[in-house]
């Protein structure tokens, strides 16, 4: 007789903690470190960003195909491949100076107060994506910044795995992590042009506390290196 299986969603009774890891050069994997009450307060934000002035949409790539993703972007909105001051016809909202300052203690705590540059991070624009279940998130690099500095990113909701590569191509070699609710994953350094994705979601492994009825929803603030607007 077999032993039945573990729903999904809830934890094996000796699951093993899940360690801060750094991935490759510059890239490094905080587990957890959002609390839930945090993490709810980021889900209840992502809300109301989603019905603001430029609202959550599936953005269309040059060639005509759309994103699987569905996006909403804060201080600058985002078009393949460039950064612009309004959406489709309106201004993107502000970026808030409490989410900044979370993106600085996120590189803090992956680099150290005294890495270069770690004080002094300043993003300046968010993109929140949400994937349900049939989202992916093909390789890509983030290369429309005048910027070189780390890119943070927030996960909330089900877990995924997350693919990180190398700076030369879309193949291999990569590494896939799986990245949990509440999680920090900051690349930047060697590491800040590597290609990386999504490849698959974990339904149903999100917490029912925060509010979300399902999906994966990422926050990732960067450096545009744009002036700031007036």
């Amino acid at each position: 007789m077999t032993d039945p299986p573990v729903p999904i969603g809830v934890p094996e009774l000796f699951e093993l903690p899940r360690e801060r890891a750094q991935i490759a050069p510059g890239a490094v994997h905080v587990p957890g470190w959002l609390g839930p009450g945090e993490q709810r307060e980021l889900v209840r934000r992502c809300r109301e960003w989603a019905a603001g002035p430029v609202p959550m949409r599936h953005v269309v790539l040059p060639g005509g195909g759309r994103m699987s993703v569905r996006s909403v972007t804060l201080g600058w909105d985002w078009e393949p491949y460039r950064y612009l001051r309004t959406g489709p016809g309106k201004r993107a909202l502000d970026m808030p100076p409490w989410l900044g300052e979370l993106g600085r203690r996120a590189v803090v705590e992956a680099y150290g107060p005294e890495a270069p540059g770690a004080r002094g991070y300043r993003p300046d624009t968010a993109l929140v994506n949400f994937y349900d279940a049939a989202a992916r998130m093909g390789m890509h690099q983030d290369r429309d910044e005048f910027s070189a500095a780390p890119v943070v990113s927030l996960s909330l909701g089900d877990a995924c795995v997350f693919r990180f590569g190398n700076t030369e191509t879309r193949s291999a070699p990569y590494r896939d992590v799986e990245l949990h609710s509440g999680d920090l994953f900051v690349f930047g350094g060697p590491s800040r042009y590597a290609f990386h994705g999504v490849p698959r979601i974990r339904p149903g492994t999100g917490s029912a506390e925060l509010g979300m009825k399902g999906g994966r929803l990422n926050i990732t603030l960067r450096m545009t290196g744009h002036a700031p607007a007036g």
